[in-house]
């Protein structure tokens, strides 16, 4: 097996800038809505996901949705189980499966934060950007996500 070619100068600060970008935004969003809402920035991503479903997701939907590892997103619904913000409820179709629902102190938490959160998204991103640069984004990131979609190492 050959030797994968070294990053150049532009390569590396994209990459870089990139990892560094996605780390430093999470973690100012996580901070203000542990701060404001009293949740972090995976209870908000569990608790949108459900919100916006219908009707309670069941655990596979919600990995899917959240793209998520099966054990995160385990550990994650437990944390929140304990806290009374969601609750398993069994599967009608699938004696084996679960739903995940909200609990009414989850939609009342969830419902809290959603305007917070997006004020945050658009103090920290939108509003630095240009159209332009947002058009860019976009694009950039839907080009990466087609490339990812046959990827062999999905589960």
């Amino acid at each position: 097996m050959t030797e994968p070619e070294r990053l150049n100068d532009r390569e590396r600060r994209a990459w870089h800038g990139f990892l560094t970008m996605q780390e430093d935004v999470r973690r100012h969003l996580n901070r203000q809505l542990l701060n404001e809402a009293g949740i972090s920035l995976a209870d908000f991503a569990v608790l949108s996901a459900l919100r916006r479903s219908p009707d309670p997701m069941r655990v596979f939907e919600l990995r899917e949705t959240l793209r998520w590892e099966k054990t995160r997103l385990t550990h994650q619904i437990s944390r929140m189980i304990r806290r009374g913000l969601v609750e398993r409820q069994s599967c009608a179709e699938d004696s084996r499966g679960n739903h995940v629902a909200l609990t009414s102190e989850g939609c009342s938490v969830i419902d809290k934060a959603t305007p917070l959160h997006l004020r945050y998204v658009r103090e920290l991103f939108l509003d630095v950007l240009s159209p332009r640069q947002l058009d860019t984004l976009a694009v950039v990131s839907e080009t990466v996500l087609d490339n990812l979609k046959d990827d062999p190492f999905e589960d």
